[in-house]
């Protein structure tokens, strides 16, 4: 498990207990912060955008073709800024125990 510190789109914070092997998209849908999946993961929506802290973006995966295609297409309905992810292409690890975040504006 690792704990995520989240920051809602009100301004809210919150830590999240997040369970390893699964996407950060699943916890953060499940705990009702308003992140969607509605593609169920499968990098086609947008609707799990996030802002990652960005002392954490060096420290994820890089962003796969797929994952910046759809931040791309995204940018033109709402702010994409460079510690932009999809949450659902981040698998959760005990290496991301700490993980801050902002939860992005839904397209």
């Amino acid at each position: 498990m690792a704990e995520v510190r989240v920051t809602g789109r009100d301004g809210s914070e919150r830590r999240l207990e997040a369970s390893n092997g699964i996407a950060l998209m699943d916890t953060l849908r499940d705990a009702g912060t308003g992140v969607e999946g509605t593609c169920g993961g499968a990098c086609a929506c947008g609707t799990c955008h996030v802002y990652v802290a960005q002392n954490w973006v060096d420290k994820l995966p890089p962003k796969s073709e797929d994952e910046q295609m759809m931040l791309e297409a995204i940018g033109e309905l709402v702010e994409v800024r460079s510690t932009s992810r999809l949450s659902c292409q981040i698998q959760i690890s005990d290496t991301l125990a700490g993980l801050a975040l902002e939860i992005g504006p839904v397209p």
